[in-house]
């Protein structure tokens, strides 16, 4: 079965799939800084990402300074919610570029 995963690279590169495991998601000679899994919010415009990576981890947010995101997903706000409770705006803590 496979599931909306996220990975945060060490080169800052934000990537989404659909896949069975978070090391599906590397390309070789990458490096893994967490991850999670995704949910689009279309009403709000939005991409939630959410917990963590079982082999990985939580994002390490603040090991990078630029988010990369897939131009496909421009014009959508970008959050991570570590709990139910919480929820950090990324925009907020890092610059966004979409390549």
């Amino acid at each position: 079965m496979k599931f909306q995963k996220f990975i945060l690279t060490s080169h800052g590169d934000l990537r989404l799939g659909l896949v069975n495991m978070h090391k599906d998601l590397l390309l070789p000679g990458e490096y893994c800084l967490g991850g999670g899994f995704y949910q689009f919010d279309y009403v709000a415009m939005r991409i939630i990402l959410d917990r963590e990576s079982m082999d990985y981890g939580r994002p390490r947010w603040s090991r990078v300074e630029t988010l990369y995101v897939g131009r496909e997903y421009e014009g959508m706000s970008l959050v991570y919610k570590p709990s139910s409770t919480e929820e950090v705006a990324l925009s907020d803590i890092l610059t966004i570029k979409y390549v």
